[in-house]
């Protein structure tokens, strides 16, 4: 497929994308879970920065989320601010305190940062419960008021539509960061520290801008759930949120664009889908999550559609050595 010809498949598929909200706007239960499938895969492109470019685990995902969440409906509450103000303003501090909390584990590798990480996630878990001054505790904020566009509130297919925006733009600058020589240092030190270190990339400042550019898809990610569903609580943004997050990144396929889109389409919307029998979930979720660690270890995607093109490179590659063997 030529350039030409993946710019206007890109094209057809935003335009698509827009449009599905008011296709939808007749049955509000399929609107609301394409929200929240819009939601999770802004999430699930920050996860895929740290952990499928990074090679880092991150756990306190959700607790960063949750940050940005709170900060900005303090912000739009006690303080009177515009969402789209509060937005941008509470996911950078969410992000800043994010990096304070986890400086000491970016230092650590593997399985004991992500084991740091839990423990960070812990305590903002419990830090969200026990200072119901600023998160109303376990009881959560209800209520919350949905952000306004020309002087009336966002609601309905017009709200899809800017998830949809958002959502894009996640996808877009993810592409963006991994094709500019920042991606590359990225790789560089999921491949090997060690060695990335020998040719000059400082490991710990990478480790660093990554967390915090990661954190920043947290915040945006928790500030727009919380204007869409219009409640949160500490259990929104608690040690399982974050596992979901990162299960819908290894589902799909880490370290590639189209991973996460693919592990968010197939595992956001059964919590929804199947509400009603939640022993099913449990069981096809589990089925889901064994049947990818047996037969597709890379992920859907990185082990159907993104080994497919490595397999048509090799035998691309074969062909030309036999053309060149008969000249």
């Amino acid at each position: 497929m030529t350039k030409a010809h993946s710019n206007i498949l890109g094209g057809i598929v935003c335009c698509s994308l827009v449009a599905l909200p008011f296709a939808l706007q007749s049955n509000k239960f399929l609107a609301f879970i394409l929200g929240m499938v819009l939601i999770n895969m802004i999430w699930a492109c920050g996860m895929n920065v740290l952990y499928g470019f990074v090679g880092l685990m991150p756990l306190m995902y959700a607790g960063i989320a949750g940050i940005a969440a709170y900060g900005m409906i303090h912000l739009t509450r006690a303080e009177g601010w515009s969402f789209w103000v509060a937005m941008p303003v509470a996911s950078l501090c969410a992000a800043i305190v994010g990096v304070l909390l986890g400086l000491p584990s970016l230092r650590l590798k593997g399985f004991y940062f992500t084991l740091c990480s839990l423990v960070i996630q812990t305590a903002m878990t419990l830090v969200f419960s026990y200072f119901p001054k600023y998160t109303n505790g376990d009881t959560g904020i209800n209520q919350i008021s949905p952000p306004t566009l020309n002087g009336k509130e966002l609601n309905g297919a017009m709200f899809e539509v800017v998830l949809v925006l958002f959502a894009l733009a996640a996808v877009g600058s993810v592409a963006f960061i991994m094709s500019r020589p920042l991606g590359k240092r990225f790789i560089a030190v999921r491949e090997d520290e060690v060695l990335a270190e020998a040719v000059g990339i400082d490991v710990v400042r990478t480790k660093v801008l990554a967390f915090f550019l990661v954190s920043l898809y947290a915040g945006v990610g928790g500030c727009l759930y919380a204007v869409y569903v219009g409640f949160v609580s500490p259990r929104a943004f608690d040690i399982l949120s974050s596992l979901a997050i990162w299960l819908i990144v290894a589902f799909g396929g880490r370290g590639s664009i189209a991973g996460p889109i693919v592990g968010t389409l197939v595992l956001a919307p059964l919590p929804y889908l199947l509400q009603e029998v939640p022993w099913a979930k449990d069981i096809i979720l589990g089925v889901l999550i064994v049947g990818v660690i047996l037969w597709f270890p890379g992920g859907i995607y990185g082990s159907l559609f993104k080994g497919r093109g490595v397999r048509a490179a090799v035998r691309k590659g074969d062909a030309d050595r036999m053309v060149d063997q008969r000249v």
